[in-house]
């Protein structure tokens, strides 16, 4: 096989990986969007604001706590700010 081969296939069995990696976090990220749904349901008959900023305060900074890398901490705020700014429209 010549390196070329190899490379290809490789690239391949990582593509592989990524497709079911994005397949699990799209079934996680509709699993959040339920329990937002929830959320949303319960502030609602409680009359409470869909924003907490204190919330997501809390939260980013907990992730961020828990990030190990490679991804960097702002990495890391910016892909759940956009998570949680996106499912916000759920509960609208």
């Amino acid at each position: 096989m010549s390196n070329s081969e190899q490379v290809r296939s490789q690239l391949a069995i990582l593509r592989e990986d990524i497709d079911k990696v994005d397949a699990e976090l799209l079934r996680l990220l509709n699993q959040r969007a339920e329990l937002v749904l929830k959320v949303g349901e319960l502030k609602r008959a409680n009359n409470l604001a869909v924003v907490h900023a204190d919330r997501e305060k809390v939260l980013l900074a907990r992730l961020c706590e828990k990030n190990s890398g490679p991804l960097q901490q702002g990495m890391v705020v910016q892909l759940f700010q956009q998570i949680i700014d996106t499912l916000k429209q759920l509960q609208r």
